[in-house]
């Protein structure tokens, strides 16, 4: 098994309508060499290119209600997530998930990964409100096959350099021997995506050894465990930017969930380009 060192670039926060390559490209500049795995954060690549909703438009159904006010406080809030073995504060932070706000979350859920993601207590089928303001959530790219690839060949045109580009959620993947799944819908091939909720459950109660999700990878073949390896390695020297879940984020900036700005969110440091590079063994 080869060895890997990190380095984690920091950037200017992404907003909506940057140029997210040219960033990248200045970012990576006079850093990297030819075969190195440049890691690119899927939620910075969804800011970028506009790919959030903002949920205060979303008006929640019964079911939506049901799951904030029941499944996420009750089910969630004690047996899944003792289950899951979550520490004192998420847990309290689940049984009192906020009726309105959390309604229309899970009524986006629904609408745009379905039932089993919105039975998840965060993260339903990639959809993710952490490091983004207000009440705005990103969506999981459409293609991020199609984004690796721009950033590779923008990379190569600009800066002559031959490198790997691997398009990553922190959503995690589990392992089970040489099995690989996870909750999160679409990874790389060779990751197996089923059951939502039931799979994260099932990868917590065992703990099993997880990983950060690639999602896509461009300018190299890479077996799925490398693929984890790495990005693994790339979410440990990136850090949780403005936090970890929207409670975070919120509690970061003392306002309340919702109240964190763009303007917030540009104070803090960002590292959505991780560079990746196989460590030179000395004999």
């Amino acid at each position: 098994m080869p060895k890997y060192r990190a380095l984690a670039v920091q950037t200017s926060y992404w907003k909506p309508k940057d140029d997210y390559t040219a960033k990248i490209i200045d970012a990576v500049r006079g850093k990297i060499e030819e075969g190195d795995f440049v890691v690119v954060s899927e939620k910075a690549v969804s800011t970028a290119t506009g790919n959030f909703r903002d949920e205060s438009a979303v008006k929640p159904g019964f079911e939506a209600f049901f799951l904030a006010r029941f499944w996420m406080r009750v089910v969630w809030g004690y047996p899944l997530g003792l289950m899951c073995h979550f520490g004192q504060r998420l847990l309290f932070r689940l049984r009192n998930y906020p009726f309105e706000q959390g309604g229309r979350h899970k009524q986006l859920a629904l609408d745009e990964a379905g039932l089993l993601q919105a039975l998840m207590f965060g993260s339903e089928g990639g959809i993710d409100g952490s490091n983004l303001p207000y009440t705005y959530v990103s969506l999981p790219l459409k293609n991020p096959a199609e984004a690796a690839e721009i950033i590779r060949r923008e990379i190569l045109l600009r800066l002559k350099k031959n490198v790997c580009v691997v398009i990553a959620d922190t959503d995690k993947t589990y392992r089970f021997r040489n099995f690989y799944f996870t909750p999160r819908p679409k990874p790389m091939k060779g990751i197996y995506s089923f059951g939502g909720a039931a799979t994260y459950v099932l990868g917590r109660l065992f703990k099993l050894k997880k990983s950060s999700t690639p999602l896509a990878v461009d300018g190299c073949d890479l077996e799925a465990s490398q693929a984890l390896t790495i990005t693994n390695i790339a979410d440990r020297a990136r850090g949780p930017g403005s936090g970890a879940t929207v409670w975070d984020m919120a509690s970061r900036f003392r306002v309340g969930v919702g109240g964190v700005s763009w303007d917030m969110l540009s104070q803090v440091r960002h590292k959505p380009v991780v560079i990746v590079r196989e460590a030179v063994v000395k004999s």
